[in-house]
C-alpha cells in the first residue's frame, strides 16, 4: 500500500512539473517493493492475496506512472500520437504482471534451473528502463549540459525507450531474477565491494547512478539469456544420461 501511494505521488509530482521529487517517489516504490515480499516470507504472512494486491501495486507504479511522467516530460507537446507509446507500453506491463500471476500456481512444476529466471523483464526493471530519458536528463540539468537536456526532451526518445521496453516486457527473454542467486564464494568480496561503491554513487550523483544501472542492465539481458541456455543443456544432457542408466538392461547371471 506504502509502494502504491509512492506511485500516486510521483504521477501528482509530474503533473506539477516537480520530476525529481517524482522520480525519488518511484525509488521509494522501488525499495518498497524490494522489502514486502521478504518481509512477508520472514513473518510467514505470504498470501494468494497479497500476491495479487502486489501486481495491482506494481501495475501503477511500474505500468501507469512512467508513462505518465514521460509524457509531461516530453511528450505532452508531441503531437496527436504522442500518447501512443505510453498506452503501448501500460499494456504491455499489464500483460507481463498477468503472465506472471497466471504463473504462479504453477512456478513448482517448473525446473530447478528455471526458478532463477524470470521471463521477460520485470516491472521494476522496465519501469527504469523507460525512464532513461528522464535519469539522463535531470543529470544533465544538475551538470548544466544544456544540449543534452533539450536532447532528452524530444519526444522521439522517450517514444524509442517505452516501445522497446514494452517489447521486453512481454518477451519470453529469460532474465536473471537474482532472488535465489547464488554467488560463488570467489565472488562475494568484489560483489559486496562493487554494491557499495554504488550505493556511494547512488547517494552521492544519483541520476547519473541510475542512468548508468539502466545501460548495464541492457548489457546484461543477452548473458542472462546464455546462461539459461547453459543450465537448460546442463540439466537435458543429466536428464538423458539418467534416461539411458535407466534403460540400460541389467547383467545375466544365469
Amino acid at each position: 500500500m506504502l509502494g502504491l501511494c509512492g506511485g500516486l505521488m510521483g504521477m501528482r509530482f509530474a503533473v506539477d512539473g516537480r520530476f525529481q521529487a517524482a522520480a525519488v517517489a518511484l525509488l521509494i516504490s522501488a525499495f518498497i517493493d524490494g522489502l514486502d515480499g521478504r518481509i512477508a516470507r520472514l513473518l510467514r504472512g505470504s498470501t494468494r492475496f497479497g500476491a495479487e494486491f502486489d501486481s495491482l501495486s506494481d501495475f501503477l507504479c511500474f505500468g501507469v506512472a512512467p508513462s505518465f511522467l514521460l509524457y509531461f516530460w516530453a511528450l505532452k507537446d508531441g503531437g496527436r500520437y504522442a500518447f501512443l507509446p505510453c498506452i503501448m507500453f501500460t499494456v504491455c506491463m499489464a500483460l507481463r504482471l498477468a503472465r506472471f500471476n497466471a504463473n504462479l500456481d504453477g512456478e513448482h512444476h517448473q525446473p530447478k534451473y528455471a526458478s532463477n529466471f524470470f521471463t521477460g523483464v520485470p516491472a521494476p526493471a522496465g519501469a527504469g528502463l523507460a525512464l532513461f530519458p528522464l535519469f539522463l536528463g535531470l543529470e544533465a540539468q544538475k551538470l548544466g549540459i544544456d544540449w543534452l537536456y533539450r536532447l532528452t526532451r524530444l519526444p522521439w526518445i522517450p517514444t524509442l525507450t517505452l516501445a522497446s521496453t514494452g517489447l521486453l516486457l512481454v518477451s519470453t527473454l529469460p532474465v536473471w531474477s537474482f532472488k535465489n542467486f547464488k554467488v560463488p564464494a570467489q565472488y562475494v568480496l568484489p560483489l559486496m565491494l562493487g554494491t557499495g561503491l554504488y550505493a556511494v554513487v547512488l547517494v552521492a550523483d544519483p541520476w547519473a547512478a541510475l542512468a548508468a544501472a539502466g545501460v548495464i542492465y541492457v548489457f546484461l539481458l543477452p548473458l542472462s539469456r546464455l546462461s539459461f541456455l547453459r543450465l537448460k543443456k546442463a540439466a537435458e544432457d543429466l536428464q538423458t544420461d539418467e534416461d539411458d542408466i535407466e534403460e540400460t538392461p541389467a547383467p545375466s547371471h544365469g
